[in-house]
């Protein structure tokens, strides 16, 4: 062993033991000091690792042509190119879809050490909108993570500019049926209609969307991005998968094991859940519900609920019991709307509202919109919209790219009736929050396209790093016992979790989380098993 190497050993080592330390008396800092010494120490580039990469490779994609792209400014400092890869990987020099692309150069080229991919998720947002939407966010990709990768996302097969999925002749029919479209059923009767409904779409997509309904999975994708890292030429793959951007980073890490040089799994699914459903879930039970969702969105409202109280006069909900507040208004809003500022909130409508916890920021409107929701009518607060609670962007085909990927990916029961009944014992065993779960996905049921490609399996092949998981302690979107499975499934995996409310690092911000994420994304290297991450502030700070 060289003196060098010798010297770095007892460096990270030492280290190490700092963290450990440090690590005790409930700080991050350790871990940060270790890759600190590292770097200064040029270990950039660990040494290579006693184990052995799986040398899978899919063959489909090797034996498509690498794109070409030619970046052009497109703005705000961003550059942006169109890649061309197969529309089916069975036929790669066939029919050709364009890939629209995104990137954000390093701030520090002397110091660059090679592209970031990031999928925000969804799926059907567009990569392209949210990169350059959210790539100054500091707490999800701080100065330094920006200083040495080029940041690049793409809309996905399906998604906005990339082979859109079409089910509409134009946006204002498009605008016009989705402003009819039922909401999740409340009882069972206004299940029918809903599943008419559900149907339709299914239809709908199925005579008018072509032929990207056959060729949009996840496989595809997870393939379209190893074309990806081909072409900006880096010769291993360093990733951030946001909630299903998790689904498509597992199957990249599955498809080329070897080729996996950092991937940070943020808000992560249960794969294995997600395709398939464990044991007979997949012709049993709908896909929501047997990821845990309902539970996960009743734990976050409660904490909600919690941090509503704790934060006293931060929070307009927090006077009395928020808990039994909660329940007076729910029991009756199923009587009859409630109407503030002349708006009427139905039953659904404000489950819904209350179930909507992904990004923190929105918690302190939400809380205002329960207090006046319970003060039935009165004037006494601002009044809040819909669009202060709900994520508003442009939905361009979001609804119907989030059907094209999903129900191309995952096994769900086909027969209606297996809905009613899990409806029913779901709204008794999480009240509230059970149905939500039960219909979100329902035109799958009845969904006429599939893709052959569609990953099942395996997802525990050998990768060449560990493959880092972060999530949030009350998730209600990717539930932590979730993406502790998901991370069980992987070979080498390991979870850190943020202690708070909210979906992902995108809306949950540690500075804890980001200096593991980014620190990881350096090196390669993982933290000390059994760190987890606190929160930067309270929701009603």
């Amino acid at each position: 062993m060289s003196v060098r190497f010798t010297r770095l050993a007892r460096s990270a080592r030492e280290a190490r033991q700092a963290y450990s330390r440090s690590a005790r008396r409930g700080t991050h800092r350790g871990w940060t000091n270790v890759v600190a010494a590292l770097l200064s120490l040029g270990a950039l580039v660990v040494p290579s690792p006693a184990w052995a990469a799986d040398p899978h490779v899919d063959p489909l994609a090797e034996a498509a042509n690498t794109p070409s792209l030619a970046w052009s400014d497109c703005a705000d400092g961003f550059s942006c190119t169109w890649a061309r890869v197969p529309l089916d990987y069975h036929d790669p020099h066939g029919d050709q879809i364009d890939l629209a692309v995104i990137k954000l150069p390093a701030t520090d080229p002397a110091r660059r050490l090679g592209t970031l991919f990031v999928n925000f998720g969804g799926p059907g947002p567009s990569g392209v909108d949210r990169l350059r939407e959210r790539a100054h966010w500091p707490w999800l990709f701080s100065e330094e993570l920006r200083a040495r990768f080029d940041l690049v996302s793409w809309d996905p097969r399906s998604v906005a500019r990339t082979a859109p999925t079409s089910c509409f002749g134009s946006t204002e029919e498009q605008q016009a049926y989705f402003a009819t479209f039922p909401g999740t059923p409340t009882g069972p009767a206004e299940e029918p209609e809903f599943f008419a409904r559900s149907a339709d779409i299914a239809a709908r997509c199925a005579a008018a969307a072509g032929p990207i309904l056959a060729h949009a999975s996840t496989t595809n994708t997870a393939r379209d991005l190893e074309l990806l890292r081909r072409a900006v030429g880096d010769t291993a793959l360093t990733y951030h998968g946001i909630s299903y951007g998790t689904q498509v980073g597992a199957v990249y890490a599955n498809l080329f094991p070897g080729r996996v040089r950092a991937m940070a799994l943020d808000g992560s699914l249960d794969f294995e859940g997600n395709a398939n459903g464990h044991g007979a879930d997949g012709a049993n039970l709908p896909l929501d519900t047997r990821q845990g969702v309902a539970d996960a969105v009743a734990e976050t409202f409660d904490a909600f609920l919690r941090d509503c109280s704790a934060a006293g006069p931060d929070c307009a909900f927090a006077a009395g019991d928020p808990k039994l507040k909660w329940i007076a208004l729910a029991e009756r809003a199923r009587l009859a709307p409630i109407v503030v500022d002349g708006t009427p909130w139905t039953y659904g409508q404000i489950v819904t509202a209350a179930g909507s916890l992904a990004r923190p920021d929105t918690y302190a409107d939400l809380a205002t919109l329960l207090q006046q929701l319970f003060d039935a009518g009165t004037t006494l607060l601002p009044a809040v919209t819909h669009d202060a609670i709900f994520e508003r962007e442009h939905p361009g085909n979001r609804v119907e790219a989030f059907y094209s990927i999903q129900c191309a990916d995952s096994t769900v029961p086909t027969d209606p009736a297996v809905y009613q009944r899990v409806g029913a014992i779901e709204e008794l065993r999480v009240p509230y929050f059970g149905r939500t779960a039960v219909f979100n996905a329902m035109p799958c049921a009845f969904w006429q396209a599939h893709d052959t490609d569609r990953y099942t399996g395996p997802w525990n092949r050998e990768t060449a790093a560990p493959i880092l998981v972060l999530n949030s302690r009350f998730d209600p979107a990717t539930p932590l016992r979730g993406a502790i499975a998901g991370a069980d499934q992987l070979a080498r995996a390991q979870v850190v979790v943020m202690e708070g409310a909210g979906h992902s690092s995108m809306y949950v911000a540690s500075t804890c989380a980001e200096h593991v994420k980014r620190d990881y994304l350096f090196t390669g290297q993982l933290p000390p098993a059994g760190l987890s991450c606190g929160i930067d502030r309270s929701p009603f700070s």
